[in-house]
């Protein structure tokens, strides 16, 4: 099969299937109501989310860290900053091992003239440890999703108030909620069935979903070599979700003009090796002037394109 296949029920059914081949897209499917049963795999080792029993939501801790792919944000960010907060720290290329570990995304982030056959590059594809799941639609449309009802947020998920996973639960609920930059569509998808009608209604129903795929020996940086490489969308013919830190799973799902997705082939001499998903960015302008990408690649906000490559557990979507 190419493409996807849409097959909804009315009235009491509540069944949605979404397929697509085997070898480069996503299979979407949920069951009836009041069961709360969904899944979505992309790829061969790519994004893996389930959702239970609706009565029985599966809450998982959140872990702390930077958000690298909101663009409106320096690294330093904190729920009490300001879009034009400025960093406390600064970079350059030149950062040692300790530094990538310990700075999610960080190592992302490279030129776009430096996507060609041959360049190598030092990254770090870290295992994934987000294993938040998604709630039913009905189960998440229950629970609050705002800053005004925060306090309500963390009784529901037994989290203390004034701790760092508090925090990172505010920020996800707060970048949701502010519009995007100037040139992006934005979308928080809090359910299965919100990121497929996202899908549809962005890029039509035929479409697919794809995603990085990595076999990691290690959890480190290291230097890989650019294989291939291929274009799956050019401008503006993809849409983009980033898994968010959150209590149950959330995706930012961002549509950008000067937008293009590319397929990376990268291998190692360890034997590491990465079909990885690269998003490049002609147009920088409207990005936070600290953001972790300019102080990374020592550049300016608008003076170059910048690309970026995406974890296993977020989603390039494109239409087909």
């Amino acid at each position: 099969m190419t493409g996807v296949g849409v097959h909804t029920r009315k009235n009491g059914g509540g069944h949605t299937d979404v397929d697509v081949g085997p070898t480069n897209g996503i299979g979407v499917h949920t069951g009836k109501p009041g069961r709360g049963k969904a899944d979505v795999n992309v790829g061969m080792e790519g994004v893996t989310v389930n959702a239970g029993h609706e009565k029985k939501p599966v809450y998982v801790r959140v872990h702390p860290g930077f958000n690298p792919f909101d663009y409106r944000y320096a690294h330093s960010h904190s729920s009490s900053s300001n879009t034009s907060s400025s960093s406390s720290n600064n970079y350059s290329s030149n950062n040692s091992d300790e530094q990538f570990q310990e700075e999610p995304g960080r190592s992302l982030f490279f030129l776009e003239k430096d996507m060609k056959f041959g360049h190598s590059m030092r990254l770090h594809f870290k295992q994934r440890t987000n294993d938040a799941t998604f709630l039913p639609r009905e189960k998440a449309k229950t629970l609050p999703f705002s800053t005004n009802k925060i306090i309500d947020i963390l009784h529901e998920f037994e989290v203390e108030p004034n701790t760092e996973e508090a925090k990172v639960i505010e920020e996800t609920i707060e970048g949701c909620k502010h519009k995007g930059i100037q040139g992006e569509q934005k979308y928080c998808a809090t359910s299965l069935e919100s990121l497929v009608d996202y899908a549809k209604n962005t890029l039509g129903k035929n479409v697919k979903a794809m995603s990085t795929e990595a076999k990691i020996i290690g959890n480190k940086v290291k230097n890989y070599t650019i294989a291939a490489k291929k274009i799956v969308a050019k401008d503006n013919e993809a849409a983009v979700c980033h898994k968010q830190r959150y209590a149950y799973a959330v995706f930012y799902c961002h549509k950008s003009k000067g937008t293009s997705a590319y397929k990376v082939t990268l291998i190692s001499k360890d034997g590491s090796k990465a079909k990885a998903m690269a998003i490049c960015h002609k147009d920088t302008s409207a990005w936070n002037p600290q953001h972790l990408a300019f102080q990374v690649l020592n550049v300016k906000r608008g003076s170059c394109p910048i690309c970026h490559f995406l974890p296993e557990d977020h989603i390039v979507w494109i239409s087909n």
